[in-house]
């Protein structure tokens, strides 16, 4: 694996972080319980949809997924079961290490952020079940802004919590939802899925 694909281009002030599927490997577990709380209602959820919405908040894949394929699940329960489902499972997941080898290699040196499309029970529970929480100066979710990926909100929000300038950040996504809110926010954006792109060309 080519680290060096995802080393921060300098210059730079502030590194801000995904969640779900950049810091910790927790995109299988969330599609399980998505699986099992969308299948409990008499609906579907195909693999390939899932992984194109990553980084969006929960409630708005529900609206997306009912006008989409229309289904009538009710947008609060929904959520709150396909929640509940995750947390069972937490303590399965783990951490990314070639994104955890660039936030041990910053963490003291300069201010770092968690900004994800999470709500904030779930995020904060994946970081205390990885042992994370600790790397990182302040953590924004979905929770702390009006609207989710792919709008901008949260990354200028986490910039502004962290003191720096939106170009003077980079963002770290593996989601389209994602980038795209990092480049309406102004910010660069380092795509990690080039690093499994690149395990597959090479295997």
């Amino acid at each position: 694996m080519n680290l060096d694909l995802i080393a921060p281009p300098q210059p730079y002030s502030a590194l801000i972080f995904d969640c779900d599927g950049t810091l910790v490997d927790t995109m299988p577990t969330h599609y399980l319980a998505w699986t099992a709380a969308l299948r409990a209602q008499g609906a579907d959820f195909p693999e390939d949809r899932f992984y194109k919405m990553g980084g969006m908040p929960t409630t708005e894949i529900i609206k997306v997924l009912n006008q989409e394929y229309g289904y009538t699940m009710d947008v609060e329960y929904t959520h709150h079961d396909k929640e509940r489902r995750f947390l069972e499972m937490v303590d399965t997941v783990i951490e990314i290490t070639a994104v955890m080898d660039i936030v041990r290699a910053h963490h003291g040196k300069i201010p770092m952020a968690v900004a994800s499309g999470g709500t904030r029970p779930v995020v904060e529970r994946i970081l205390e079940a990885t042992d994370l929480r600790k790397y990182f100066d302040a953590v924004i979710t979905t929770d702390d802004v009006a609207n989710g990926k792919p709008a901008p909100d949260i990354f200028l929000l986490a910039a502004e919590r962290l003191g720096a300038k939106p170009e003077e950040c980079i963002v770290y996504e593996d989601g389209d939802p994602g980038i795209v809110a990092a480049e309406r926010a102004g910010i660069r954006c380092i795509d990690i899925r080039v690093l499994w792109a690149t395990e597959s060309v090479t295997a």
